[in-house]
């Protein structure tokens, strides 16, 4: 290798870091993160070296780029970059045709818009609420009592849509557990959940223009009913990135980490 650079995306409910060599990925992982946003770096990025051949636990990398809501947390990193703009440049190093990128992360719900070279065209983000992000449906699965992974299956066996009308998170759950109370299938309560976070989405979407090609990235993006809502909502395809849809930010944090050390001459120039 002539050389290694990473990115490292420090976010509410998990840390990602992805390594990048020559320009291919060569190392990746997701974490549960930790109290500490500098501890959550430091184990993602020995998690994703562990599978790098040659490489020695704590070497130092080449260039090492901070994105994600702990980003200033992270000392040891060379640069700070928002989330909006790695995930926008690792979508587009997925996919060069990416125009629109719904980013549904732990405590909030991005949407983004792309111009052709991948920089950001426009974005908008929920308020303040968490009705919609990955902490909504760790609680509504909670609630339904099902894992976060099996969430999306039980709303592929409902029968019917039953409407989940607040828009409040707290209010939402208060709505849920009345449901059941009612007997409602819990079936088609998940699938009420799915349509209305698909709803809060399209709103985010409106904001930005919605323009195909479209692609969901965060972790929610595996959330399969999810993704399938938000597609009828739109009335556009949902295409996958060809990687991970919970490690684009901090892939595109590496994409960026590599630029900026081989300069704009293409050479590597190291740290300044």
């Amino acid at each position: 290798m002539t050389g290694m650079v990473g990115g490292c995306d420090v976010g509410s409910t998990t840390g990602k870091a992805v390594l990048i060599a020559d320009g291919r990925i060569v190392g990746s992982a997701v974490i549960a993160s930790l109290v500490d946003p500098e501890q959550t770096a430091k184990e993602a990025l020995r998690a994703a070296g562990a599978s790098v051949p040659g490489w020695a636990q704590g070497q130092r990398l080449d260039y090492l780029i901070g994105t994600g809501y702990g980003r200033n947390e992270v000392p040891f990193a060379d640069e700070n970059v928002s989330e909006i703009t790695c995930h926008a440049v690792g979508a587009h190093w997925c996919n060069p045709s990416v125009r629109t990128i719904i980013d549904v992360g732990g405590q909030d719900v991005k949407a983004v818009g792309l111009n052709a070279d991948g920089t950001v065209r426009e974005f908008a983000m929920n308020d303040k609420c968490a009705a919609g992000t990955g902490r909504f449906f760790e609680a509504m699965s909670r609630i339904l009592r099902v894992d976060l992974e099996n969430f999306s299956d039980l709303s592929s066996r409902a029968t019917r849509v039953i409407p989940i009308t607040s828009q409040c998170s707290v209010f939402a759950e208060t709505e849920v557990v009345s449901l059941i109370g009612k007997r409602h299938a819990a079936s088609d309560i998940a699938a009420g959940v799915q349509a209305a976070v698909a709803k809060r989405i399209f709103s985010l979407v409106k904001r930005v223009g919605l323009e195909p090609v479209v692609t969901m990235t965060g972790g929610c993006a595996h959330n399969a009913g999810l993704v399938e809502a938000v597609s009828k909502v739109l009335r556009a395809e949902i295409v996958r990135v060809t990687v991970d849809p919970q490690i684009v930010g901090a892939l595109g944090a590496a994409v960026l980490a590599e630029r900026r050390w081989r300069g704009p001459r293409g050479q590597a120039g190291g740290r300044s």
